[in-house]
């Protein structure tokens, strides 16, 4: 499974790498949100996982991205999780149409389950 990871702090790719390395997901690191829906088609990404702080856009704006590629017919269906820092609500990730939301710091089996489980959803409605 080819995972997009955007986030502009080094630790945050770190964390997601670490996570899902035993599980033998393909990463792609993306720093920059304004180039997100070119990276995921270009790494084929089954999901994106986006920082809620990154860059000058914020992972919302990257989730909407996403979403408007996805509408246009650029992107194919393309489940996404936002990381939420410890004070953010889960509303957040739902407002801006967030498959999932997990709360940093988390843990690895945590954010296997929701990949695992989003994935999934998304071939058996595709």
């Amino acid at each position: 499974m080819n995972i997009l990871v955007v986030a502009d702090e080094a630790w945050v790719h770190q964390e997601v790498t670490a996570a899902l390395a035993e599980a033998r997901y393909q990463i792609t690191a993306a720093t920059d949100p304004s180039t997100v829906v070119d990276a995921c088609r270009e790494a084929g990404a089954d999901a994106v996982i986006t920082d809620l702080q990154v860059g000058a856009m914020g992972g919302m704006a990257v989730i909407r991205n996403i979403r408007a590629a996805i509408h246009a017919g650029d992107l194919p269906p393309t489940p996404t999780v936002l990381l939420l820092d410890r004070g953010a609500d889960a509303f957040i990730a739902g407002r801006a149409g967030a498959d999932g939301a997990l709360r940093k710091p988390f843990g690895a089996f945590e954010l296997r389950s929701m990949l695992d489980g989003l994935v999934a959803a998304d071939a058996t409605s595709s």
